[in-house]
């Protein structure tokens, strides 16, 4: 079993959550800790939320992770959504998986992968294996603080 060290999952994930179906009412958790980027982190950037793609692979590869592995259509994803270096491409594998994330209630983006899922249209493969973060999970990597209270409260609006 692996033993992950200071993490952002291991710090406030609260595994109550972790089987929340998607869609579901947020809590605001006043004790949240930023999941902050050290040197060499990748993070997400989607408007003034930044998500820590470094961290949410380790908790994916973690023992601790409940989040299965699932084939990923990849014409749910359209090219227009992503900004792709095509020098990169020929050196992209398409074993390892993609991550899915619901950014808003009932709305899906690719947070990490999209050279894999251009490479993927491009050669005409249908799906990718892939991880679908509900946001009980992809919230605990938000970077900063603020982005959290924002996050929460964009969450929230939308399920009014």
């Amino acid at each position: 079993m692996k033993e992950p060290g200071n993490t952002c999952y291991q710090q406030h994930l609260q595994p109550e959550y972790w089987n929340t179906p998607l869609a579901a009412r947020l809590k605001y958790n006043d004790k949240f800790v930023p999941c902050q980027s050290g040197p060499g982190d990748e993070v997400f950037r989607n408007g003034v939320f930044e998500f820590n793609i470094s961290k949410v692979i380790e908790f994916l590869d973690s023992d601790v992770s409940c989040v299965p592995l699932e084939e990923v259509q990849t014409c749910r994803f359209p090219a227009e959504f992503s900004s792709i270096d095509d020098s990169h491409l020929e050196f992209v594998s398409l074993d390892k998986p993609v991550i899915i994330a619901e950014i808003a209630p009932g709305r899906f983006n690719l947070i990490d992968g999209h050279h894999r899922m251009e490479k993927a249209r491009r050669s005409g493969v249908e799906t990718l294996p892939g991880y679908t973060l509900g946001v009980a999970h992809h919230v605990n990597f938000l970077t900063t603080r603020e982005a959290y209270d924002a996050y929460v409260r964009y969450w929230n609006e939308k399920l009014q």
